[in-house]
């Protein structure tokens, strides 16, 4: 048996898993010449709001740029501009590139590559919110109160013109050091206001360890695992998408097609069963976490030390919380689920189109309802596909992430057989489930046999790393 010692990466080839799930990177010849001779279909009634100083914010090297904002801080409260690539001007209906994009669904982002939903010349260059292009974008212009709550929301078909790329670690620099670009400067005091009015809400919102598979540079086709670091200016931007995914559900479920029926595509998630609420209080109670009768899960989640082990612990519980979530359809009918109760309101995506789907279909229902016109046929007659389509390849890309972080984590720990670790015991076990422990360095969560007591920090031995399988295991004591 031998002491861990830092493992720093390991040969690893993803191509048995871009096989296993049938994940072909090449597009159709035909939705590709599509792709390079696309035009904007309504190049001659957009409003020029090239005046506005956008800017985009996103992982570095990212080229698939959806998104572009500015926010501006106002005597009563915000102006905010929300500028989404407007895929659906580029895409015929009926074309193959619609086609093979209905089929794909998403991009799947894997370590060494993505697979992507539209052609990369679509989706990283005429499509994209890069810097210093004029660009076809659907803006959301949305007036906001003293503490951050819309007050007016509205989307149009424009021209506009992205300043600056940032990404999100020079964003956080910048917000420390107090010389936060000028378009954003508003930022953390949107953003913190917009996350207390989620925990009014009862939103949830989980801050586990991510982990993320990354190139090893010295080492040619080395990998190695790291745990992302989580920023504030994460937090805040996400709210920028948050917000405007709810005033979509709110135009969505507040309009109505010419006939006087409501219609849209929403992102649903049903409300935890109480008896996940009470396991919960079990667990924070054995931790010795205070937890009030009348205070809501998702702030009492967001008071935990996220580095303590009773945060890790009742944070991967807390994912109970959050299942069953879905595309739902609202298409003259009312389902019985309208809301998302890890947001804590109705909401839909519209902010990713490049990347998913379902934005296409939901901003051009946004863009009729505010321009007063009649929600596409094409859109009409898409919604179901697309919402199974996206369940469809949400299961795959949530499988196809965690098979690389497996095949990963398999790779590494197989070149240190019986080594000991530090490890914090997320959940113990249960009838045939046995515990389930978080090993720091390298980040890997995995089985642990022994019965280690939940919350506890104990020292674990390496039993078992299989990269076939993609299976490792841990042993206590060790």
């Amino acid at each position: 048996m031998e002491l861990h010692q830092r493992i720093i990466s390991a040969p690893v080839d993803f191509g048995a898993i871009r096989s296993e799930f049938g994940l072909a990177s090449a597009y159709p010849a035909e939705a590709t010449v599509e792709a390079r001779g696309a035009v904007d279909a309504f190049a001659g009634d957009r409003i020029d709001r090239t005046d506005i100083e956008l800017v985009t914010i996103d992982p570095p090297g990212a080229m698939d740029l959806d998104q572009a904002l500015h926010l501006e801080r106002t005597g009563s409260g915000f102006t905010l501009h929300y500028a989404i690539a407007d895929v659906g001007a580029v895409i015929a209906p009926d074309g193959a590139l619609a086609r093979e994009s209905g089929v794909r669904g998403q991009t799947y982002y894997l370590p060494d590559g993505t697979v992507p939903l539209h052609p990369p010349v679509l989706s990283e260059g005429a499509a994209s919110l890069l810097p210093e292009q004029t660009r076809p974008a659907a803006l959301w212009t949305i007036e906001l109160d003293e503490n951050a709550e819309p007050l007016t929301y509205s989307v149009v078909r424009a021209t506009v013109r992205s300043r600056a790329r940032l990404d999100y670690a020079g964003v956080q620099a910048d917000a420390d050091a107090g010389t936060l670009h000028p378009s954003i400067a508003a930022l953390p005091e949107f953003g913190t206001r917009r996350i207390e009015a989620g925990l009014a809400r009862g939103a949830i919102g989980l801050r586990l360890p991510a982990q993320s598979v990354i190139r090893d540079d010295a080492n040619d086709g080395h990998w190695r695992l790291v745990v992302e670091p989580r920023t504030a200016a994460d937090d805040w931007n996400e709210q920028v998408s948050l917000l405007t995914g709810m005033c979509a559900a709110r135009i969505m479920l507040d309009g109505a097609d010419a006939d006087g029926q409501r219609i849209g595509l929403l992102r649903t998630m049903p409300p935890p069963s109480e008896s996940a609420i009470a396991s919960m209080r079990r667990t924070a109670a054995a931790l010795a976490v205070a937890w009030p009768a009348d205070q809501p899960v998702g702030r009492m989640l967001a008071g935990l030390d996220p580095n303590s082990p009773a945060a890790l612990v009742l944070m991967s519980e807390a994912t109970g919380l959050l299942r069953g979530a879905g595309y739902t359809v609202v298409n003259g009918s009312t389902p019985e689920i309208l809301a998302h109760s890890g947001i804590g309101a109705p909401y839909a995506h519209v902010t990713a189109p490049l990347r998913r789907l379902a934005d296409r279909f939901a901003t051009e229902i946004c863009l009729a309802h505010c321009a007063g016109t009649p929600v596409p046929q094409w859109v009409r007659d898409g919604l179901q596909p697309t919402a199974d389509t996206m369940k469809r390849t949400d299961s795959v890309s949530g499988k196809v992430d965690r098979a690389c972080i497996d095949l990963t984590e398999a790779s590494l720990l197989a070149q240190r057989p019986d080594a000991v670790f530090d490890a914090v015991v997320i959940r113990e076990a249960n009838g045939n489930r046995p515990a389930e422990v978080f090993i720091a360095d390298p980040p890997v969560l995995g089985p642990c046999t022994g019965g280690p007591k939940e919350g506890a920090s104990v020292q674990v031995r390496l039993v078992s790393a299989d990269p076939v399988t993609r299976k490792v295991g841990f042993a206590f004591p060790a």
